[in-house]
């Protein structure tokens, strides 16, 4: 089962941690490997981790699709997969796109993070 996988536990405190481009590694390795509904919720996470890279580097075109596209992946899922509670990495996404929409600076907005579901659980997987 993937969720029981320490390498998803790495990636995701990757992501928590804002290593952005390590992040995209692990859960890319992971995707790679992944068939049937965690293929897509894996890709939507690497893409708003991705975004997060792109924003660090100044590149707000870049970080906009891939936050739409992430946050797209995602919405097919329901409100946990992979043991995470999505709506909560959904909220603070969405909220930093709806920012880059209209030209705004997120950098004020709360990072997206990921927590275990549900929500009482510790962070670890």
């Amino acid at each position: 089962m993937l969720d029981a996988d320490p390498r998803l536990q790495r990636a995701v405190d990757l992501f928590n941690a804002g290593e952005w481009y390590s992040c995209h590694d692990s859960f890319e390795e992971l995707w790679h490997e992944t068939q049937g509904p965690d293929r897509p919720v894996l890709q939507g996470l690497l893409q708003i981790a991705v975004a997060h890279l792109h924003l660090e580097r100044g590149n707000q075109r870049g970080a906009t699709v891939l936050l739409g596209e992430g946050l797209g992946r995602l919405a097919r899922s329901g409100p946990e997969a992979l043991g995470l509670d999505l709506d909560h990495l959904r909220q603070a996404s969405a909220a930093r796109l709806a920012c880059l929409q209209v030209g705004g600076d997120p950098a004020a907005l709360p990072l997206p993070s990921l927590r275990r579901w549900p929500v009482d659980c510790p962070v670890s997987l």
